[in-house]
C-alpha cells in the first residue's frame, strides 16, 4: 500500500474512534472522552525527578492515563504500546518517548512506577502527583477517572478511567487520540507519519 493510501485508511480509522470515543461510555464502564481536549505542558514527578511535556521538545510523545493495580486495561495498553515502540527503528525510537500517567497518586509512588512502566518498555517513563496536579493533567487531555469501592477486595478500591492513549507532536501539540484496543501498527504510521513532518 502507498503511503497516502496508508494514511487515508489511518485518518479513516482515527476519525470513526474519535467518534465512538466522544459519543458512547465504554461497556466495561470506563468513562470515555467527550470532546477534544486541549492538551498542554505539564510537571509531575518520576523516581528521577520532575518530568515535564516540554523535556521532549523535538520527539513525539505516547501518553497514557492509568495504574498500577489496573487489573487488564493498563497492562494491555502499554503492551500495544511497547509493541508499537518495537516496532521503529532505532533512529526513530530515539524520537519518541512513551509517558504513563498514575490516576492513583495514593497508592502509586514514583519507584512502583518505574518498576511498573519498565517492565513494558524503557522508553516509557511513570510519573504522578499530588491529587490535584494529577486531576490538573487530566483535565487538560480530557482524560476521565473515579474510584470505585471493592467491597472484600484488600485493595479496598478500582479506579475506572477513561483508556486512550493520546500522541502529541514534537512541538507538543496534541494530534492524535487512540481509543482502547487500536492496533500498534496503527500507532506505528502514525508515529512515522508525524515524524516525517506531516
Amino acid at each position: 500500500m502507498s503511503g497516502t493510501g496508508r494514511f487515508l485508511l489511518l485518518s479513516l480509522f482515527l476519525l470513526h474512534s474519535l467518534v465512538v470515543v466522544a459519543g458512547q461510555e465504554q461497556a466495561d464502564t470506563t468513562p470515555a472522552i467527550k470532546e477534544a481536549p486541549p492538551g498542554g505542558d505539564f510537571t509531575l514527578q518520576s523516581a528521577d525527578g520532575p518530568v515535564s511535556l516540554r523535556d521532549f521538545r523535538g520527539k513525539v510523545v505516547l501518553l497514557y492515563f492509568g495504574y498500577t493495580k489496573c487489573p487488564d486495561v493498563c497492562p494491555t495498553s502499554l503492551a500495544f504500546m511497547a509493541q508499537a515502540l518495537n516496532e521503529l527503528s532505532p533512529e526513530e525510537l530515539a524520537k519518541v518517548q512513551g509517558i504513563f500517567v498514575s490516576v492513583d497518586p495514593r497508592r502509586d509512588t514514583p519507584a512502583g512506577l518505574k518498576e511498573y512502566v519498565e517492565y513494558f518498555h524503557p522508553k516509557i517513563v511513570g510519573v504522578t502527583g499530588t491529587e490535584k496536579e494529577v486531576a490538573d493533567v487530566a483535565a487538560l487531555y480530557g482524560a476521565r477517572y473515579y474510584e470505585v469501592e471493592l467491597e472484600g477486595s484488600a485493595f479496598g478500591y478500582s479506579v475506572n478511567h477513561s483508556a486512550v492513549t493520546y500522541l502529541i507532536t514534537p512541538d507538543g501539540t496534541l494530534r492524535f487520540i487512540f481509543p482502547h484496543g487500536t492496533p500498534p501498527q496503527v500507532i506505528v504510521e502514525a508515529i512515522r507519519y508525524v515524524l516525517s513532518g506531516k
